[in-house]
């Protein structure tokens, strides 16, 4: 059901070539983004028209408009049931407590009297938000892209969701209730490469999206390839992949609690990544042998978590120690990473990339994708080495200001002017010197 890869007895390689010997998804978005630009193209050029063509062609609906009625999103709240009422709102709650935590604040530093540089932080002006809408319904994505959006003082928040043929061409109905729970009021039945076309763009019309400045939110490939197309026209939180959990045990883990929870990201996808790295031979036969019966009683979601499991984006990995251990799931950057060790607040000290981290046995990565208080929308595919995941940092830009006086000024002007000779570039010390008549290099 899941494979092994032994990494034990020899020492381990650095780098690329350790990543390359550790499981990981085939997920071609240059291939898909070939795909994906005729679409952006043709909404570009039929807007409104295009995005209802696609509704009917990619998800089986016949649109009249593609911007959700506000009665839509009412009714929905209305008719949620009252326990995912009350679990959408604690997840709320809980991640405006850690978001809230996260914003920034003017500083000024004052470099030398007279001269100050200030940076202050303001959020872009208008971010589109994707909820996926395919396998399963997410309004737990809504929750992770609106709350660090609207902590960050966002002023104008927009979200795309697909349109689903059950719902009479509307997003999914609990996807709508987060967002009226949330005060989100500006909703799109729009999904795929096309939705994020529309943010891109803007669409015109009654009914029509003003461009956004940015467009965050986890996706399918088609909806990655589209945020690589219009990198650089807007801001992207990241290219997400299929998720990932890695899971770093040792014998003191439970191997139930293991099986459970690489099984519990398998679910999502058939590319779903599940790894497992530990220093006991007998945690690794354990978990296998649990896998099989906790896969059977999984039989609504057997379709994705037999051929993920079997994947080669999903293994077991022996290692000779928990370095080892550590160094491995270093180099792989899971999207989640638990850890399940003898003392594994200090092992979890120890990881340098993840895009979070879970420790012990009592925080599985279930709890971070609903009521942690965490964000789950997270960087794949090894990218946490160098991304972070999404936060009100996400969408706040540091701007520095700087002020400085006349005397401020001469006191380093003839470092300035030195610097932009040593640069061939006279002009840039013409500027500092015109502002002082009779300019001579101070000698100092």
């Amino acid at each position: 059901m899941i494979s092994r890869i032994d990494l034990r007895g020899d020492a381990l390689p650095e780098g690329a070539d350790l990543r390359g010997l550790l499981p990981r998804a085939e997920f071609d978005v240059e291939a898909a983004l070939e795909k994906v630009r005729p679409i952006c193209e043709d909404v570009h050029h039929r807007g409104t028209a295009a995005l209802i063509d696609y509704a009917e062609k990619f998800d089986g609906v016949k649109l009249e408009r593609v911007r959700v009625p506000a009665q839509a999103l009412s009714d929905a709240l209305a008719e949620l049931d009252p326990v995912v009422r009350a679990a959408l709102e604690e997840s709320i709650r809980r991640a405006r407590l850690v978001h809230r935590e996260q914003r920034r604040t003017t500083h000024t530093t004052q470099v030398v009297p007279g001269g100050t540089v200030t940076e202050k932080w303001v959020p872009v002006d208008r971010v589109g938000l994707y909820a996926p809408g395919g396998r399963s319904v997410y309004p737990s994505s809504v929750i992770m892209n609106v709350v660090p959006a609207q902590e960050a003082g966002v002023p104008s928040i927009a979200l795309a969701s697909p349109p689903q043929a059950a719902f009479a061409g509307l997003p999914h109905p609990t996807i709508l209730a987060a967002c009226a729970l949330l005060g989100i009021d500006e909703v799109y039945a729009a999904g795929g490469a096309q939705a994020v076309a529309m943010f891109a763009y803007g669409t015109s019309g009654p009914d029509g999206c003003a461009p956004a400045n940015m467009v965050t939110g986890p996706g399918n490939i088609w909806v990655a390839a589209a945020k690589r197309y219009f990198t650089g026209r807007i801001g992207i939180d990241t290219e997400a992949g299929p998720t990932e959990i890695a899971v770093l045990a040792d014998d003191t883990a439970d191997p139930v609690h293991i099986a459970a929870d690489l099984i519990s990201q398998a679910e999502h996808d058939p590319l779903a990544a599940a790894v497992l790295v530990t220093d006991s031979v007998a945690l690794a036969d354990a978990v296998e042998k649990e896998l099989a019966p906790q896969v059977a009683a999984s039989k609504h979601r057997a379709d994705r978590i037999g051929p993920a499991l079997a994947g080669r984006q999903s293994a077991i990995v022996l290692v000779d120690g928990l370095d080892e251990g550590l160094r491995v799931v270093n180099a792989y950057g899971a999207e989640h990473l638990e850890i399940q060790t003898a003392d594994a607040a200090a092992v979890a000290d120890r990881v340098r990339n993840a895009g979070a981290i879970f420790v012990g046995p009592w925080s599985p990565v279930s709890l971070g994708d609903y009521c942690a208080g965490s964000n789950h929308v997270l960087p794949t595919g090894g990218c946490a080495c160098h991304s972070s995941g999404l936060s009100v940092q996400s969408f706040l830009r540091g701007i520095h200001i700087v002020d400085y006086t006349r005397d401020a000024l001469a006191d380093v002007a003839h470092h300035v002017v030195t610097l932009a000779e040593a640069e061939d570039l006279p002009a840039h010390g013409a500027a500092v010197k015109a502002r002082f008549d009779g300019w001579k290099v101070p000698q100092r």
